[in-house]
């Protein structure tokens, strides 16, 4: 570390939780603003809605070059450029003058984004080793776990008080903060790998995940699952698996799931990932259709599940770099299930609500720091690369499945049960690779 850091993992920690609070916080923060912004611009909400579209697809479009990035250019020297297109594109958002170029500027903060994430993630694996992994995923759990929960309210306060501009001015002074640090605390690496870009294989995978993501999220929204940006992304991201595993210097390195650690860690972590997010979709509809609850009801019942986690994120950092990542995975499997079952069965509850945020804290963290443990430090990038589109994917997909689910149990007595059911048994699955975690 420069400057004589005596704990280089805690400033790493610093430098990331900087940089990817104010990502995940935009992943939700503008939604409370769509339709201020549709009158502002004179528009409609369906055309404004792809302000918060267009960051997405933009953040699933970037992350298959983090790996080979890194390796290129170094952790530190991405994360400084992934910054100055983060405030650059906020700052840009904040002047946007027409809905149009609002989209086009949060791409660009989305291409920033997008980075942010695997290549923090990186730096703090790098920095801990793998005796402390864990204590380093819980990290970046917490602020992961809180940012988009916190999101919409902390919009709906800038939006009444400040106006909608703040909602990306807000990170201009956070960003220059987290490069003033980066410049100053991460360390310079020597050397750079001399590897070519895989420019075929960059072209079939982000437009690709990008596909995906637009297709799975258009099916959690009621289209057809025959919707053709689905299959198109299907298609692309098959191709390339087929190229890479055939193929030299290949984008991503898919002989890593040879790893059994690694493999069963991510498996575990899309099974659970698609179950949390489709249930904390489905949950404020919910509160709002089935109960008679408000917006602001819907909106506070996610809160107790952010709190729960938070308190447990730390403990199963200590935990797993103790004892080993499968108890407390499993155990958090468990504790999760039974307060999703307890959401149904008692028909909603910020208890079971708060029980739920306690076993997702053991899990998320947990099951991070297995995936990345038993690697070489020059496997890590690759490896959050991998991990950060599993669960990219992961997310829509377990949100589509939980609506294709409710739309057909639209008929019934307690059509929301069925797919909260289907919620606890993908969640279930998950036990079955955590148990085979080396």
């Amino acid at each position: 570390m420069r400057y004589g850091v005596r704990n280089p993992l805690r400033a790493t920690g610093l430098v990331v939780l900087l940089g990817v609070v104010m990502t995940m916080l935009d992943t939700t923060i503008v939604n409370v603003a769509l339709g201020t912004l549709a009158r502002g611009f004179h528009t409609t909400l369906a055309t404004m809605q792809w302000a918060v579209t267009g960051y997405l697809l933009a953040l699933s479009m970037t992350v298959p070059v983090t790996g080979w990035a890194v390796g290129r250019f170094g952790a530190r020297n991405v994360w400084l450029l992934s910054l100055v297109l983060f405030v650059a594109g906020s700052a840009l958002s904040a002047a946007a003058w027409s809905a149009g170029s609002l989209v086009a500027f949060r791409a660009v903060q989305g291409l920033g984004g997008g980075l942010l994430l695997p290549v923090g993630q990186t730096l703090l694996a790098q920095a801990a080793g793998q005796e402390r992994m864990g204590r380093a995923m819980a990290m970046i759990s917490v602020p992961a776990m809180l940012a988009p929960v916190l999101g919409p309210p902390l919009g709906g306060v800038i939006v009444e008080g400040l106006g909608w501009r703040w909602l990306f001015l807000v990170n201009v002074p956070v960003c220059a903060a987290a490069l003033v640090a980066a410049y100053v605390l991460l360390p310079r690496e020597p050397g750079a790998s001399p590897r070519r870009l895989d420019v075929v294989g960059l072209a079939l995978l982000s437009p690709g995940l990008a596909a995906l993501v637009h297709g799975l999220s258009e099916v959690g929204n009621g289209s057809s699952p025959l919707h053709p940006a689905l299959w198109t992304g299907v298609a692309l991201v098959a191709a390339f698996v087929l190229r890479a595993l055939r193929a030299p210097g290949p984008l991503l390195d898919l002989r890593l799931f040879g790893d059994r650690s690694f493999a069963a860690a991510v498996c575990a972590l899309v099974c659970y990932s698609a179950a949390l997010f489709g249930f904390t979709v489905l949950v404020p509809l919910h509160t709002q259709l089935a109960e008679g609850g408000s917006a602001l009801e819907a909106g506070l019942l996610l809160a107790p599940m952010g709190i729960g986690a938070a308190l447990t994120m730390p403990l199963a950092g200590k935990l797993t770099d103790s004892r080993g990542p499968r108890g407390a995975g499993a155990a958090g499997v468990v504790v999760a299930v039974t307060g999703i079952a307890a959401f149904v069965l008692l028909d909603g509850g910020m208890v079971a609500m708060f029980w739920l945020g306690l076993g997702h804290g053991l899990v998320s963290t947990s099951l991070m720091a297995a995936a990345f443990r038993t690697l070489e430090r020059t496997a890590l990038p690759a490896a959050t690369t991998l991990s950060t589109i599993a669960v990219r994917l992961a997310a829509p997909f377990g949100v589509a499945v939980l609506t294709v689910v409710l739309q057909a149990s639209l008929g019934g007595a307690h059509p929301f049960a069925y797919a909260f059911w289907t919620a606890i048994a993908l969640a279930a699955v998950s036990l079955v690779p955590i148990v085979l975690i080396g």
